[in-house]
């Protein structure tokens, strides 16, 4: 009792495995039977090969039977014509057994036959049956692989979500801080960048008046223009407030 409980777990676990075995590539389980189904029909179709060979050796036999009764029949009327009864009547004898052998291969050539065409229509049945099942493995392998890759396209497009708890979401994240973080960069070096503008200008400004009022002492010393005549009140426009100041100073 307790060696046959053994021997059924062992069953079932030896069971088990090639459950494990069995289920882990059926595709590759359907190819490994169909190979098998194949190489019996290879078989199959030797086996017919050589029978049809017999088939061909009665028929042989068939038509020699044939030719030989003819010629029998052929003796015996001759040797009654001739009025040679005795000897008409051996070759009658000889005649009956041929005949009879003839029936028997006629007999033996149809059952031969009709177990040919059987097995011919078996293989050939067998055969379409095959090309459908290669069908099926082929159809039932680029299923298997569409639904397998529908399943991987479902999953990863779930990674692919871009919410905050996903790590593509806080990989967009770190980027949408960074590019913020250089945008600042480049805002604060154009605000720089823009600082000490007024005072370049005042003094560009000033660099200006000075000129006109250098010509303007040229053209006075030059005898071109007179005091009075000089727009010196442009060029003290010119100045901005502290240079008037220290003018009418002076």
């Amino acid at each position: 009792m307790i060696f046959g409980k053994f021997w059924h777990s062992l069953m079932a676990q030896i069971n088990k495995i090639a459950n494990i075995f069995w289920t882990a590539d059926p595709i590759a389980q359907m190819q490994y039977v169909y190979d098998q189904a194949v190489e019996q029909l290879k078989e199959g179709r030797k086996g017919l090969e050589q029978y049809r060979a017999l088939v061909e050796r009665v028929t042989r036999q068939v038509a020699v039977d044939k030719q030989h009764v003819a010629k029998l029949e052929a003796k015996v009327k001759a040797y009654l014509s001739a009025g040679d009864r005795q000897s008409a009547s051996t070759f009658a004898l000889e005649l009956q057994k041929a005949k009879q052998q003839l029936a028997e291969n006629e007999e033996q050539l149809k059952m031969h036959e009709n177990s040919y065409g059987n097995n011919l229509t078996k293989i050939k049945h067998s055969t379409k049956k095959l090309a459908d099942v290669r069908e099926k493995i082929a159809k039932y392998d680029a299923e298997l692989k569409m639904s397998r890759a529908e399943a991987e396209m479902a999953g990863l497009a779930s990674d692919l979500n871009f919410d905050v708890t996903t790590d593509f979401g806080q990989i967009e994240q770190v980027i949408n801080e960074r590019i913020s973080l250089n945008r600042a960069k480049a805002r604060v070096a154009a605000d720089m960048s823009s600082e000490g503008m007024v005072d370049i200008e005042r003094e560009q400004a000033m660099e200006t008046a000075l000129a006109e009022q250098a010509l303007r002492d040229f053209e006075v010393a030059m005898g071109l223009v007179t005091p009075e005549t000089a727009p010196v009140q442009e060029a003290a426009k010119e100045l901005g407030p502290a240079e008037k100041t220290s003018e009418i100073e002076g």
